[in-house]
């Protein structure tokens, strides 16, 4: 009986069908969730975007304004340039104008 005592003892605290196993599994399972969650909510965030690209005409005009650099129609796009260090006072700060018909 003793014996029989010893070795459910040892099957339950050191096998690898153990409480360690458990504990590892219930550590990986929550690192796992935790990843679970992170993903939805990107995931979240993506849909909101392209459903925001698909019914806003906004959405896409700020994308082009920013990534392409784009000018909307009858705008005008200034560009100040500031001076260099050092530089002589010819090149003081400049104004760009480029007309969008």
């Amino acid at each position: 009986m003793g014996l029989a005592l010893l070795l459910l003892q040892y099957r339950l605290w050191i096998s690898d069908q153990g409480v360690r196993e458990i504990a590892r599994l219930d550590a990986e399972i929550a690192a796992q969730s935790a990843a679970n969650d992170a993903q939805a909510l990107r995931n979240r965030q993506l849909a909101a975007e392209v459903q925001n690209l698909k019914v806003g005409l906004g959405a896409i005009e700020e994308r082009a304004r920013s990534e392409l650099g784009m000018i909307g129609a009858n705008e005008t796009f200034y560009e100040i340039v500031s001076p260099q260090a050092g530089a002589p006072e010819a090149a003081a700060p400049r104004t760009i104008t480029a007309r969008n018909q």
